[in-house]
């Protein structure tokens, strides 16, 4: 793979694993942008908006909407890029004979009865997604957006999984909302919890995509890039 840096604009413990699973790698660059400022009542055009938001520079040539596999992507709320693209001169990954530069940005929403759920904002609403969950199922709705930073061309996807649970005992939702990560993660959802694995019945697709990032649509969009 003629890649010469692999960029991934978040601080996600679960999208460093994957990646570091996948054999990559990659240069961390958290994107500061405020996701509940960018709302959609459709998940999938939500998630892409967000994934893109989070990776999309001000002055690259290439950018705007475009659609790929029927997934909508947008250039809206530029601002909430500049977390990771004013750190960067985008002129240095332009030279001309350079191999490429790729930028992986991603977002996941919950979804659950029809309704999007993003990251927990109290111990009430955490305490509410997580015994919702109990002995139901959630699906999750995963996007991605990969930018050839020397091209300027953008590549996005969206996958999908569900999660079905036994019923959770409230100990365990307790002692999860006490320890705090529910807050930092789209729905509360932690598929790959100890607390919680116990309690998971079946997941439909793949389990790293409920965790943030699917294995195979990265690495098929990172590669799409590379020839972009």
């Amino acid at each position: 793979m003629n890649l010469s840096q692999l960029i991934l604009g978040s601080s996600s413990v679960a999208r460093k694993n994957i990646l570091n699973e996948m054999g990559f790698e990659f240069q961390v660059m958290t994107a500061d942008i405020d996701e509940r400022s960018i709302r959609r009542k459709d998940p999938d055009e939500l998630v892409m908006l967000l994934a893109e938001a989070k990776g999309q520079p001000t002055n690259m040539p290439g950018s705007g909407a475009r659609r790929h596999q029927g997934a909508l992507l947008t250039h809206k709320n530029l601002k909430y890029a500049d977390a990771i693209m004013s750190r960067m001169n985008i002129s240095d990954y332009q030279k001309e004979g350079d191999q490429p530069t790729l930028l992986i940005t991603s977002d996941i929403v919950v979804v659950h009865e029809g309704i999007i759920r993003e990251k927990p904002s109290s111990k009430e609403e955490a305490r509410q997604f997580l015994k919702g969950y109990s002995g139901g199922h959630v699906s999750t709705v995963g996007g991605v957006v990969v930018t050839n930073l020397t091209t300027g061309k953008k590549l996005g996807s969206l996958d999908k999984a569900e999660v079905y649970f036994h019923d959770i005992p409230d100990e365990i939702i307790e002692n999860l909302i006490d320890e705090g990560v529910v807050f930092r993660v789209a729905g509360g959802l932690l598929l790959e919890h100890p607390l919680v694995l116990p309690f998971v019945e079946a997941v439909v697709g793949s389990s790293d995509s409920v965790m943030g990032l699917s294995k195979d649509l990265a690495n098929k969009l990172i590669h799409e890039a590379l020839l972009a």
